[in-house]
């Protein structure tokens, strides 16, 4: 073999075949020095540690937030699922606590108008129910649902509640209409119970906003008549059966002719809340002079 000899002026190249034995030696050194020291792994961990580790970190609390909101978005699905199933709950319990109220109002009256039957048992009675009222705040005009048809008259005596609540003034084949004690053109003879003696109740709707009517013309000369007192209807009305309740003494006072007293009654029905009322099936009896 000649040996390798640089002429002038040439450029010194290395011959391929030499070039890659000594490549071959060094990828082998390389690799006998990774399996058996740490020689090139150490800096190579150093610099996978510098780099990587931050972004495992990242990656981690990353996902471990998407996580933690993945399950509160679960959680506040199954809230808002709870919530709207309870409202609706709530809204059935609303209702039915609401008729379940309703049916004890109703039931109440019904229990009052039976007792108030049992008090009027001579007469011949029947239920109606009030469908409308004039405006304002208290029924001193009202329509029931019962008329002609059902057999009732102009003139029949309505009671409610405790005792009186007026007359039938108009009248068609399935209603009727009353007007109230409590309404300005009402007139109504009555009588202390406890003294027979008699007075004109008269309705007053300005009045009735305190809860009363006014009375006047009684003639009580011994001073017999006090405070609470129960006043009826009397014999000499002309329009309303006797011995129905009106209401109590509320006031009383002497009038300036010195002969009268006046005052002012508590009615025994309460004109603000009318729902169910009882007609008496009999008319005042009315003798007329020959």
């Amino acid at each position: 073999m000649s040996p390798i000899v640089k002429r002038k002026g040439e450029k010194f190249t290395l011959p391929g075949k030499y070039l890659l034995f000594i490549l071959t030696i060094l990828c082998t050194g390389l690799i006998v020095l990774t399996l058996y020291t740490d020689y090139v792994s150490r800096p190579l961990g150093v610099i996978a540690g510098r780099i990587l580790v931050p972004m495992q970190t990242g990656i981690s609390e990353a996902g471990s937030y998407l996580s933690g909101r993945s399950e509160e978005l679960v959680h506040i699905r199954d809230l808002l699922a709870e919530n709207e199933r309870l409202r609706s709950q709530i809204d059935q319990l609303t209702i039915e606590n609401t008729m379940y109220k309703q049916d004890r109002y109703e039931l109440n009256n019904l229990r009052e108008l039976f007792v108030l039957a049992a008090q009027y048992d001579e007469y011949e009675k029947v239920g109606a129910r009030v469908i409308s009222r004039d405006p304002g705040n208290w029924f001193h005009s009202f329509t029931i649902n019962k008329g002609y048809d059902d057999g009732l008259l102009v003139n029949m005596n309505v009671i409610a509640g405790s005792g009186l609540v007026g007359r039938i003034v108009g009248i068609g084949p399935n209603w009727a209409k009353v007007m109230s004690i409590i309404a300005d053109n009402a007139h109504v003879s009555g009588q202390v119970l406890s003294t027979e003696d008699n007075l004109i109740v008269k309705g007053n709707l300005e009045l009735f906003a305190d809860g009363l009517v006014e009375f006047e013309q009684l003639i009580d000369k011994a001073d017999r008549v006090v405070v609470g007192d129960k006043v009826v209807t009397s014999y000499i009305s002309d329009h309303y059966l006797p011995n129905i309740l009106i209401g109590y003494i509320y006031s009383i006072h002497g009038d300036a002719n010195n002969l009268t007293k006046s005052g002012r009654l508590t009615p025994a029905v309460d004109f603000e809340r009318l729902n169910e009322v009882l007609v008496i099936m009999q008319l005042k009896q009315i003798i007329e002079d020959e």
